[in-house]
């Protein structure tokens, strides 16, 4: 079980799923004031919820400062405090005479009580939140996240393609370089490696593939992308080469080529983006963690999971049945 109040990504990562923080809204059935489209809630509301006092919330605001503003504690003041007390001014008490108002959402109230440790109810609070972000992952999911990654609108249109960049790449590996046929599967290992430094058996390992699954199909659009430039960009490299040459590349020269055409710099930015990206989705979606590329690893934002688990997000098969026209008049062009 993941302990909320050590972990920041874990926590955001729960605080940026909408739909999980809508459950467990629902779940505790408060409601707070409702206030410019979201409800409030004073020091006052949250140390009686969460059985604590003044001095108990004022030392995490100050420990957590950044963290809770970022989901939505804030200071109101001047006009907007004004407004706030003229709607809600009877239910403050002494608050009504401060110049200065500090007001939690229920993210930031949420948020509180994923870092409280003195609270027993906070504790139960976190519990609780984790069982209703796996329930709401199986409801949608049905329990499936290995090909959560096709749920991606984009993902359809990367795989779609992918087998156009790919023989061109085992192309290359034929007609360019000099090895038997298990060349295919090294090679393909070997831009595996280069883009997020696991090869397929591992990759396959982590994910717990079965033997006949393909890895792409559980790839992210934007890994999709990345190695379809690897590989086309390989396959180019390596037919200039075979022609500076006059003869096949021996595995040696080409293992050469593949680590300068990795090494240039333009490909950093793409390289981390991509790694970040599949260290951060297996991790927020998945439950699943590459160690090789824990430094990449990120919260997952409130767009990343519209994208997956959105209104938007839809399983493979219904995209392709939406989209079955449009492959028919591509097709016969």
């Amino acid at each position: 079980m993941r302990d909320l109040t050590v972990s920041a990504i874990d926590r955001q990562n729960i605080l940026n799923n909408l739909s999980a923080v809508a459950d467990i809204q629902a779940y505790l059935g408060i409601r707070g004031m409702f206030f410019q489209h979201e409800y409030r809630f004073t020091k006052a509301q949250v140390a009686e919820f969460y059985e604590i006092d003044y001095s108990t919330i004022e030392r995490y605001l100050s420990q957590h400062e950044e963290e809770l503003k970022h989901n939505g504690y804030e200071i109101f003041k001047g006009k907007r405090l004004k407004e706030f007390k003229t709607e809600f001014g009877w239910l403050l008490g002494d608050g009504t005479k401060a110049p200065q108002l500090g007001v939690f959402n229920f993210r930031a109230f949420l948020n509180l009580g994923m870092v409280l440790s003195e609270s027993e109810k906070a504790k139960a609070l976190r519990s609780a939140m984790l069982n209703i972000v796996i329930d709401g992952l199986n409801k949608k999911l049905g329990g499936a996240t290995k090909f959560i990654n096709q749920r991606d609108e984009e993902f359809l249109v990367s795989i779609a393609r992918e087998p156009v960049y790919r023989k061109e790449f085992t192309s290359a590996l034929n007609n360019y370089l000099d090895m038997g046929l298990y060349k295919y599967s090294v090679y393909t290992d070997a831009i595996y490696k280069a883009i997020f430094n696991e090869n397929s058996s591992e990759y396959k390992q982590i994910l717990q593939l079965e033997d006949k699954e393909n890895p792409r199909d559980t790839m992210y659009a934007e890994v999709l992308k990345l190695i379809a430039s690897f590989e086309i960009g390989i396959a180019d490299a390596m037919k200039e080469k075979f022609e500076e040459l006059g003869r096949k590349l021996t595995p040696g020269e080409l293992n050469i080529l593949i680590k300068k055409f990795s090494e240039q710099r333009f490909w950093i930015p793409q390289l981390e983006d991509a790694r970040s990206k599949m260290a951060s989705r297996d991790y927020g979606l998945r439950n699943i963690i590459h160690d090789r590329l824990k430094p990449y690893l990120k919260c997952l934002s409130v767009e990343d999971y519209q994208r997956f688990l959105g209104d938007k997000s839809k399983g493979l098969q219904d995209r392709i049945d939406e989209s079955i026209e449009v492959f028919k008049r591509l097709k016969d062009r």
